[in-house]
């Protein structure tokens, strides 16, 4: 465990995929506000390189396509050539749209899907490994809590959020002889821009976004920095003996909606 002035994450190496925006990069800032360096492992070029003249020389951004062996491989790679080593994987990338049932998915929706949340948190895995085992680090999944309930017209998003926390146990037991842990985050509502986007194809907007404050049993949907500080501690040394876990982050919605103002999401 750390000291009290000691960051808990002082001096660890860390690559966190999807990491321009959102939850992604509020874990960045959290990880390099707790002493980490972080490679930036985006997409989008633009935000990704904002993000990292923001915060200096504690980041490095890296362009990639997380569905992509070659790509991930680069990003890894690189986090190991500029700081020497792999701490630390957070395996955030993931996409949400199409909302939609399984009738209304296309054979093109689905395979984006599953391409981008479980092949890139497959390949994540896969390819951190030898690295996390030399150094007894650690990863984390970004699920959701659709993979845990379900959610409505997210049929194939919430199948391949239950298919990673399914992928985070097993391979917590394949790993534990290796002393690396590995855990996943399964938030409900956050107030990304891809929660906004979903919000934006619904009927009513604004009906959806007093819907989301109030089915929360703590009152309120959250911000990405809520959920980037459970992040920080599972991937700390606080968290040492956490492995395999499911972590909700989400104002007790595990527990079960406050279902006091019901609406329609067809």
């Amino acid at each position: 465990m750390t000291s009290a002035t000691t960051p808990r994450l002082a001096q660890k190496i860390a690559v966190v995929t999807g990491a321009a925006a959102g939850i992604g990069a509020a874990i960045v800032r959290r990880f390099v506000a707790e002493g980490a360096r972080v490679l930036i492992a985006d997409r989008d070029h633009v935000r990704g390189e904002a993000l990292c003249a923001e915060l200096g020389d504690a980041t490095r951004f890296h362009r990639m396509d997380v569905s992509v062996a070659d790509s991930f491989r680069d990003a890894i790679a690189l986090a190991v050539r500029q700081w020497g080593r792999l701490d630390i994987l957070v395996n955030n990338a993931g996409i949400a749209m199409p909302a939609a049932t399984v009738q209304d998915t296309t054979l093109d929706q689905f395979d984006a899907l599953v391409s981008v949340n479980l092949r890139g948190v497959f390949l994540g895995c896969k390819l951190a490994y030898p690295h996390l085992k030399a150094t007894r680090g650690c990863a984390l999944n970004i699920s959701s809590l659709a993979g845990v309930t379900g959610q409505e017209r997210h049929a194939i998003y919430g199948a391949t959020k239950g298919a990673i926390n399914a992928l985070t146990k097993c391979t917590a037991i394949d790993w534990g002889r290796d002393g690396i842990r590995i855990n996943a985050l399964c938030p409900a509502g956050v107030w990304t821009d891809t929660l906004r986007q979903w919000i934006g194809s619904l009927p009513d907007p604004a009906q959806i976004e007093t819907y989301l404050q109030q089915i929360h049993a703590l009152g309120y949907c959250p911000e990405p920095a809520e959920i980037a500080s459970v992040a920080a501690f599972l991937c700390s040394d606080d968290a040492k003996f956490v492995t395999g876990a499911l972590m909700p982050v989400t104002g007790g919605g595990e527990c079960g909606y406050n279902l006091h103002a019901p609406v329609t999401l067809s």
